[in-house]
């Protein structure tokens, strides 16, 4: 196995107001944002790819098995510094998609003001320090960030099932909800969008980040998007995780009914339901291994420039295993996903089910997707509100909901196209024969809460 050298070094001269979005300027890069700071890389060290049943557990082997031999300089021994990979897993352990680890050559990183560099290389001989990582760093910053206008040849077209046949699957979805198969399925679909000229990626990353600052914008290998779902984060032993489940749009919302996002999902008892199976499947999976753990007696409201959602967050105190080792972020990560919040419950029934309604293959839509370090630290997402890049033209986006007793196929049909409207705006698109919208202006972008 490649053996690592890597130092990090601070940087102070990050700038405070656009934090880490100066650093997004190629396509072809990494990221983890929230409220401008997280981390960005660059290059590749080193990679390891898996799919099947066995992919957290191979790629958790693979990580220790790295560490193990890595020579490590990181003075600062804060989460996020030292080797960090990048990593998104599919969705399914059926999925031909090959789940990956990404150690970046450097990686920029930017929490509570702090900055750091870390320069990581495969080459026995390079010189490791301060001047070296910034070298570095600078090859990268070379060429200055490209920007691409909306051409009226864009165009999104119908993804693997039609808007009828989709509203027919969740037709058949409620049907088994009534049957007692299971009580909630996460329905998915997808809709294809092709471009007049290619994608500038790091545009589409800048405008995400700047919409949807609350969100973690991320990107891994051509998986992009600002996902406002955290599957689980691991700070010096203690876990957080954010469940969403119960939708509204914004874009229907009465201008002049301030209470009305708390009334219409807090005061519904099918997204309370839904809610509620949701908390219930995480903190399930989660409690062996915690030695407490605390949770929102009530959802609260959370409000994205899109939609409002029903929101709960979880914290929990590590508790070591028998032989005395706290669990990691994948070991959690395997653990959790997938969660009600993404399948449904029971989840085996759900995910059985999704094969055969959905005609498609997830891929890394809703896996897991963020980064860890050497130290047990980590934030890992759902992969939602994104896309993946097929070719330098096609683009395709996913969107799902959950799906119980009483769920309507046209309400259910129009909750997709909320979520979908966060990619298609940053790529400067919209709806199927509404207005199209002016080229996305990331530095004037609403930043939303």
């Amino acid at each position: 196995m490649t053996t690592l050298r890597s130092v990090t070094v601070p940087v102070g001269e990050l700038s405070a107001t656009i934090g880490l979005l100066e650093f997004l300027v190629l396509d072809e890069q990494l990221c983890w944002i929230r409220r401008q700071e997280g981390l960005v890389g660059f290059g590749e060290a080193a990679r390891f790819t898996s799919s099947g049943p066995d992919r957290f557990a191979r790629a958790q082997d693979w990580w220790r098995s790295l560490l193990a031999q890595a020579e490590v300089d990181d003075p600062l021994a804060a989460p996020g510094t030292g080797i960090v990979a990048f990593g998104s897993f599919a969705f399914s352990k059926r999925s031909p998609f090959e789940s990956r680890l990404v150690v970046p050559e450097i990686v920029v990183g930017l929490r509570n003001g702090a900055g750091w560099v870390t320069y990581t290389t495969t080459d026995p001989a390079a010189k490791l320090n301060a001047e070296t990582a910034k070298a570095a760093l600078a090859r990268y910053l070379e060429d200055l960030p490209h920007y691409r206008e909306s051409d009226p040849a864009d165009h999104v077209l119908p993804g693997m099932l039609s808007e009828a046949e989709w509203k027919n699957a969740v037709a058949r979805s409620v049907a088994h909800v009534a049957a007692g198969d299971l009580s909630k399925i996460v329905l998915a679909r997808d809709i294809a969008v092709k471009l007049a000229s290619p994608l500038v990626a790091s545009q589409v990353l800048r405008e995400l980040a700047v919409r949807y600052r609350d969100c973690w914008t991320y990107s891994v290998d051509g998986l992009i998007g600002s996902t406002p779902e955290m599957l689980i984060r691991v700070q010096d032993g203690t876990a957080q995780a954010r469940v969403l489940a119960g939708t509204l749009d914004r874009a229907t919302a009465p201008v002049d009914d301030p209470d009305y996002a708390q009334r219409v999902l807090a005061g519904s008892a099918k997204q309370q339901h839904e809610h509620q199976i949701a908390i219930d499947s995480l903190t399930r999976s989660l409690e062996p291994f915690t030695s407490s753990m605390t949770s929102h007696t009530e959802p609260f409201v959370l409000e994205l420039p899109n939609v409002w959602h029903l929101a709960s967050d979880v914290t929990a105190e590590l508790a070591p295993d028998h032989n005395g080792l706290v669990p990691t972020p994948l070991t959690l990560v395997e653990a959790l996903h997938p969660t009600a919040a993404v399948c449904g419950f029971p989840t085996s029934v759900a995910g059985e089910l999704i094969s055969e309604l959905e005609h498609m293959d997830r891929g890394p839509y809703a896996g897991p997707v963020g980064w860890m370090d050497a130290a047990g630290n980590g934030e890992w997402g759902i992969a939602l509100r994104g896309a993946v890049i097929e070719s330098p033209t096609d683009v395709r986006l996913y969107a799902g909901c959950g799906i119980v007793a009483g769920s309507n196929p046209a309400a259910e049909l129009e909750e997709t196209w909320s979520k979908f409207r966060p990619m298609l705006e940053a790529l400067g698109l919209d709806r199927p024969g509404a207005a199209p919208l002016r080229s996305p202006d990331f530095a004037s972008s609403p930043a939303g809460s």
